[in-house]
């Protein structure tokens, strides 16, 4: 069974910094591109960045400058740097493992940017 585990939300001010962790257990890591999305209430699902089995990244242009997608293939595992947080990133954060033809969904993590 494939699983996504996600970590590292949590409630922070405007202008902080989180860091979310995604872990695959179940199947190879290197053999999927990467991403994150978020939702907030009312809204459709986005996505955030991403990161090709190759280790190219692409941005959200709300999120650019900011955030920082990255991969550990030696810890099956996928981060999300978040920098400079605005209120308008709080959103419920996935990751997403992206194969051919299947796709995996981690769990979700609230993300809350509020003073």
């Amino acid at each position: 069974q494939v699983q996504l585990v996600e970590s590292g939300g949590g409630l922070v001010q405007p202008g902080g910094s989180l860091r979310l962790s995604c872990t695959l257990s179940g199947s190879i890591f290197s053999s999927y591109a990467m991403g994150w999305y978020r939702q907030a209430p009312g809204k459709q699902r986005e996505l955030v960045a991403g990161v090709t089995k190759g280790g190219i990244t692409n941005y959200a242009d709300s999120v650019k400058g900011r955030f920082t997608i990255s991969r550990d293939n030696a810890k099956n595992t996928v981060y999300l740097q978040m920098n400079s947080l605005k209120p308008e990133d709080t959103a419920v954060y996935y990751c997403k493992a992206t194969g051919e033809p299947l796709n995996y969904w981690g769990q979700g993590t609230q993300v809350t940017v509020s003073s």
